[in-house]
C-alpha cells in the first residue's frame, strides 16, 4: 500500500482478525482517536500523544471490527483533538483530498475520509461531533454515516463533546457501508423487515438556502432525481421555524462548554502548542466556562421534539451534507470562517436531536464532489443503510469512489 495521500500518521500498526466473520477480506483505517492496545493515541497534537500513556486495550468498535473478519492497516490524521472541520493541522499537514486536489479533505476524520476515497482500505472509522464524518464524506466524494447517539460504544475513544460525540465510519460503496453497519450495529439492530421502507420524504429548503445558489441548485437536481427513483411523496419543510441560525448557536455553546469541560484541565496544565484557528476555538470555549446552559438544554429538548415531529418512523429528511463543496486549501481568516459556519448550520442539526444522518457521493457541483445527505428518526441507522443500499441500485452508482467495482457482501 503506497500512501502518496497522506492518510495515515502510522501505517505500522496492523492487527490481523480475531476471527473468521462477515466483514472477511476487508481491511479498515481507524482515526488516530481511537486506543490500539500498546500504541499512544495522537489526536492530532504531538502535546496529547507526548502526555498520554500508551492504551492498554483496543477500543471497542475496533475490538468488533477485528472480531467480525476485518483487518486493521493503520491509524488515519485527524484535526487536532477533533475540533476543526477542514482537515488541515498545524503540525501534520493536510491529507490530500483525492477527489478535489488542491482543496481541502474536510475534519476532522480527515485521513479516513481520503484513505477511503484514494482506495487504500474498504472502509475506515471516524467520529462525528459537529460534522467530522459527514463534512470529509462529502467534500471526498464517499459515503459515511454519523449513527444515532449513543449506537456505537465510544469506550476507548477520545472525547471532545460526549453529548454530541459518535462512532461513524466511511466507505466507497453503499453495500460495505451497510455491512460495517450490521457489526457495529448489531446491539441496536431495528429489526430486518425486508419489505419495510419509509414513506415519507421531506426536503429542508431553508438548509438548502443556505448553500451557494450553485451549489444549491445541483443539490435540489440530485435530489429530485432520487426522490423519483424513490417513488416517495415528497414535501418541502422548513427544518427551523426560528432560524437554522438560532439552532447553530445552541448547537455552538452546548458543545463549546463541554469541550472546555473535557479538556479545560488538560490544557491548563500542558499548555499545548495548537494552531492558530484550534487555539483561538479552544480559548472561545473557554469563554464559557460559567455560562449557564439551562435555556439551550430545553431549546436542544424542542428541537428534538421538532425533529421527531418531522421524520417519525417513517420519514426521511433530504439536506446537504456540508455547506457547499470543498474550499481551496490554506484558506483563512473571514473566508474560512464564513465557511464553518455555513457548515455548522446544516450539520448542527443531527447532532442536537442526536439523530442518525448519512452522506450520499451523488451530486458534484462545478466538477467537484457534494454530497446529498439524508436524517432518519432515532434508532432507525440499519434501516435507514439498508434503504440507501437498495436505492443505490435504482438510482444506478455501479462504482465506488475510487472507480473500484462495488463488492457485494
Amino acid at each position: 500500500m503506497t500512501d502518496r495521500w497522506g492518510a495515515f500518521c502510522d501505517d505500522r500498526i496492523r492487527l490481523d482478525p480475531q476471527a473468521a466473520g462477515p466483514l472477511g477480506g476487508m481491511t479498515f483505517a481507524v482515526k488516530d482517536v481511537f486506543d490500539i492496545a500498546g500504541y499512544v493515541c495522537g489526536a492530532g497534537n504531538p502535546d496529547w500523544k507526548r502526555t498520554h500513556a500508551a492504551a492498554a486495550r483496543h477500543a471497542d468498535a475496533v475490538d468488533t471490527l477485528l472480531g467480525a473478519g476485518a483487518r486493521l492497516v493503520g491509524t488515519t490524521h485527524t484535526d487536532e483533538l477533533m475540533f476543526g472541520l477542514s482537515g488541515e493541522n498545524a503540525h501534520y499537514g493536510t491529507p490530500v483530498n483525492p477527489r478535489a486536489e488542491g482543496r481541502v479533505p474536510g475534519g476532522s476524520s480527515s485521513g479516513s475520509a481520503v484513505a477511503v476515497a484514494a482506495g487504500l482500505v474498504d472502509f475506515a472509522l471516524g467520529t462525528d461531533t459537529g460534522g467530522s464524518v459527514r463534512v470529509p464524506a462529502s467534500y471526498c466524494g464517499v459515503y459515511g454515516i454519523r449513527p444515532t447517539h449513543g449506537a456505537v460504544s465510544m469506550r476507548g475513544v477520545v472525547p471532545l463533546a460526549p453529548s454530541f460525540d459518535t462512532v461513524g465510519w466511511f466507505a466507497g460503496d453503499p453495500d460495505t457501508l451497510l455491512a460495517v453497519g450490521t457489526v457495529l450495529l448489531a446491539d441496536a439492530d431495528d429489526g430486518p423487515e425486508p419489505g419495510e421502507t419509509f414513506r415519507r420524504a421531506l426536503v429542508g429548503r431553508d438548509l438548502i438556502e443556505r448553500m451557494d445558489p450553485a451549489d444549491g441548485e445541483a443539490l435540489t437536481a440530485a435530489v429530485r432525481r432520487v426522490l423519483s427513483a424513490a417513488g416517495l411523496d415528497v414535501r418541502p419543510v422548513t427544518v427551523a421555524g426560528e432560524g437554522i441560525a438560532e439552532w447553530m448557536g445552541v448547537f455552538r455553546r452546548l458543545q463549546g462548554r463541554e469541550i472546555w469541560q473535557t479538556h479545560g484541565n488538560w490544557i491548563r496544565a500542558v499548555k499545548p502548542r495548537f494552531g492558530p484557528d484550534v487555539a483561538e476555538r479552544f480559548r472561545w470555549s473557554s469563554t464559557l466556562e460559567g455560562y449557564d446552559p439551562g435555556r439551550d438544554i430545553e431549546a436542544r429538548e424542542r428541537i428534538r421534539g421538532r425533529m421527531l415531529e418531522l421524520v417519525g418512523g417513517d420519514g426521511l429528511l433530504f439536506l446537504p451534507a456540508a455547506g457547499g463543496t470543498a474550499p481551496p486549501c490554506n484558506m483563512r481568516g473571514e473566508e474560512s470562517e464564513k465557511v464553518r459556519v455555513r457548515t455548522l448550520m446544516i450539520s448542527c442539526v443531527a447532532g442536537l436531536a442526536g439523530f442518525p444522518q448519512i452522506v450520499l457521493p451523488w451530486c458534484t457541483s462545478g466538477g467537484l464532489p457534494l454530497g446529498l445527505s439524508i436524517i432518519a428518526g432515532p434508532g432507525q441507522d440499519l434501516r435507514l443503510l439498508r434503504f440507501a443500499a437498495r436505492l443505490a441500485r435504482t438510482v444506478g452508482t455501479p462504482q465506488t469512489a475510487s472507480g473500484r467495482p462495488v463488492r457485494r457482501p
